[in-house]
Parts: structure tokens; C-alpha cells; sequence
């Protein structure tokens, strides 16, 4: 599997369980909500811990950015709230900057 393709898988299940919370916190869904949540955040961590690095922080950093990009396409895919032009700007910077970490990263 590839780096890219993990990242958003992970990406999703961690937004996908955290609004499982945020669902029955904040929404006042049915705490049944909280079992595919959990389950989705420990799938997201499986996921993650999958990712071919060295050390288990470049990898985080890394992902972060992936995160910030895949929580604009749910907040606009999944809330129906369009991001702005400054949400866009923004996530790209940080694909930037994961770029940077990626190709930066010493090899073998």
C-alpha cells in the first residue's frame, strides 16, 4: 500500500470516529454513536502505525497535513458547509510543508 493511500485511509477513519463523539456530544445523538466511533479510532491508529518510516513522528507530522485536507472535504462532503478560499489556501501550505517533511526524510 502506498503512503498517500494509507494516510487518507487513516484520515477518515480518525474524522469518522471523532465525529462519532462529536455526533452524540454535540448533537445529542444516541451514545450507541461511541461504538463505531471507538472502532474507527482504532482503525485510523492501525492504519497509521501501517505507514513505511523510521520514526514514528515524521510519520505523524506528515500526516497532519493529510488530516487538515481530509477534514475540509468532510466538512463540505459529509456537514454540507462549503470551505472558503482561505481553508483551501491554508491546506495547501500544509500539503507543502508534508512535502517537504516527505521528501526531506532520510532514507534507509
Amino acid at each position: 500500500m502506498t503512503t498517500a493511500f494509507l494516510y487518507v485511509f487513516a484520515a477518515l477513519a480518525e474524522i469518522a470516529g471523532c465525529f462519532a463523539f462529536w455526533a452524540w456530544w454535540r448533537l445529542d445523538k444516541s451514545a450507541l454513536w461511541l461504538i463505531p466511533g471507538v472502532v474507527s479510532l482504532i482503525l485510523f491508529a492501525g492504519v497509521l502505525a501501517l505507514v513505511e518510516q523510521a520514526a514514528a513522528g515524521r510519520t505523524f507530522a506528515a500526516y497532519g497535513g493529510v488530516y487538515i485536507v481530509a477534514s475540509l472535504a468532510w466538512l463540505w462532503g459529509v456537514e454540507g458547509v462549503r470551505p472558503v478560499l482561505t481553508d483551501w489556501i491554508g491546506a495547501g501550505l500544509c500539503l507543502a510543508g508534508v512535502s517537504a517533511i516527505l521528501v526531506g526524510a532520510p532514507r534507509g
